[in-house]
């Protein structure tokens, strides 16, 4: 049997229409703050919902059942199909009317990478920032997390899509049936992101700067208001502190909330990756924080003279770039390459950990350190006793072989893909260090690179052939490499 083509049209229509649904939100923000693109916002989300009802007609006798092929397809494909309607409202309001910027701009977001093309974000209007927020908050928890709490409505099983979207070790299911796991992945999900927005308005934020930093937060994107990111409220250290926590929350596996909030606290402070990010927040900071202490040069905070001293201010900046790089989020207190060329390439390096898998964050993921760091030990023990079994093992429980192989498997891939695109971006002009950064920042969705790229810069000095490389190296990273690629294999398109 072939693929099931009239499902897949039909989830993209679906796709379409939450993704207009969204716009409208962006149009009401506009119109409240009259900004004056309240109807071309208006327009956008017309257009792109009358696709979306036009493919779900077309294609209503669909037979309602998703196979593994068809779920890869409809996640990689309807990632890009949000890309590509989430350029409209750029385009319609004229704040980026080229096509590759916009572009570029819209999967920055939708991926939760934070790389950015503005130069002047604060000319932009309102309901264009909240609209460039919403694409971040949006493939935070992912489209399709989103799309299978609504497909069994439409009398479709999502467990497929899941699997696609969320591939690789910590696949925790809150409940047996995979719809309501996405429910409570949300309802955990918007509920920081409520709070987040009432306590950055509490420490002084307006409400508008206030709920589009809580959507880039929990999202771990990155995008900002303002074109110094969160160093404009450097002289706020409540606001950063605040932001800190969420990011935390953020980038550890949302299950882990659900267990807190559950009263499981004892699964909380027992799960292996919970406990290795922890302790590597800790360490980075302190490292960090000594070194911009003792040589880098920090703006002290002069919010309170007798609190926030100069110990306090470079533990905070430490904390906050710690934080912002290792769970992907990308927000920025100050250029951290110019601190020191030890700490230049130290945050570099946290670009290839990302945060805890189950997380919005991007990157390689902790969990997946831990099993390579675990079996590498283990090959000790196996070449002096060569007839023992001895499995990985992960919070008390064994890990399969396949899992193990599938992990190395993902590293090598990784690893291989980053030198593939730093070797692009070098073809093009770019320098070893903006090359180099590009290529880690982009595949593990950070936001902030090295060189020409960094984090006080953006990406509007890449040839438009390195922008749409760096898309698609944020599309592979955000689908964690094997839901891209396997569409590229002639296997997958054989018939079975």
């Amino acid at each position: 049997m072939g693929l099931n083509f009239r499902i897949i049209l039909h989830i993209m229509g679906l796709l379409l229409l939450c993704n207009g649904s969204f716009m409208i939100l962006a149009t009401v923000m506009s119109a409240v703050y009259k900004d004056g693109v309240t109807l071309e916002l208006a327009m956008a989300a017309i257009v792109t919902m009358l696709v979306g009802v036009m493919a779900m007609f077309y294609t209503r006798g669909h037979r309602k059942e998703v196979k593994p092929k068809e779920g890869y397809i409809i996640v990689t494909f309807g990632w890009l199909i949000m890309s590509i309607s989430g350029v409209l409202p750029y385009i319609f309001s004229g704040a980026i009317p080229n096509i590759t910027n916009a572009f570029f701009e819209t999967i920055s977001g939708y991926t939760t990478t934070g790389a950015s093309i503005l130069a002047d974000i604060e000319a932009l209007p309102e309901g264009v920032l909240f609209w460039r927020s919403l694409t971040h908050w949006i493939g935070g928890m992912g489209i399709i997390v989103l799309a299978i709490a609504i497909l069994p409505l439409l009398g479709i099983g999502g467990m497929q899509l899941f699997t696609a979207e969320a591939p690789g070790p910590g696949g925790d299911k809150l409940h047996p049936r995979i719809t309501d796991t996405a429910k409570r992945l949300w309802y955990i999900y918007v509920g920081y992101t409520v709070i987040e927005t009432i306590l950055l308005q509490i420490a002084g934020m307006s409400f508008f700067d206030a709920i589009n930093h809580a959507l880039s937060t929990l999202s771990t994107g990155g995008f900002s208001t303002k074109n110094l990111s969160v160093a404009h409220w450097n002289g706020n250290p409540w606001i950063e502190y605040i932001i800190i926590i969420f990011m935390f929350l953020a980038g550890t596996n949302f299950v882990i909330s659900y267990f807190a909030f559950t009263g499981q606290v004892q699964r909380v402070f027992k799960d292996e990756e919970f406990k290795s990010y922890s302790l590597f927040i800790i360490a980075f900071t302190v490292v960090a924080a000594l070194i911009v202490y003792f040589q880098a040069s920090v703006e002290i905070s002069e919010y309170h003279p007798m609190v926030w001293g100069k110990f306090e201010s470079a533990f905070r900046h430490g904390l906050f770039q710690v934080l912002a790089v290792v769970t992907t989020t990308g927000f920025v207190t100050a250029d951290f390459t110019n601190w020191t060329p030890f700490l230049t390439v130290f945050f570099f390096g946290l670009m290839f950990l990302g945060g805890s898998a189950g997380s919005t964050s991007g990157g390689i993921k902790v969990v997946r350190h831990l099993l390579i760091i675990k079996n590498g030990i283990l090959e000790f023990k196996r070449t002096l006793h060569s007839n023992a079994i001895i499995p990985v093992r992960l919070n008390n429980k064994s890990v399969s072989e396949h899992i193990v192989y599938n992990v190395i498997g993902f590293f090598v891939l990784y690893m291989l893909l980053f030198i593939i695109g730093a070797l692009v971006l070098g073809y093009l002009g770019l320098d070893f260090e903006s090359a180099v950064g590009g290529a880690a920042s982009s595949l593990g969705n950070v936001g902030p690179a090295l060189g020409d790229l960094n984090p006080v810069v953006n990406f509007s000095s890449l040839p438009p052939f390195g922008k749409w490389w760096c898309g698609f190296l944020m599309l592979l990273g955000r689908l964690e490499l094997f839901t891209v690629l396997i569409l590229l294999t002639p296997v997958f398109w054989r018939k079975t």
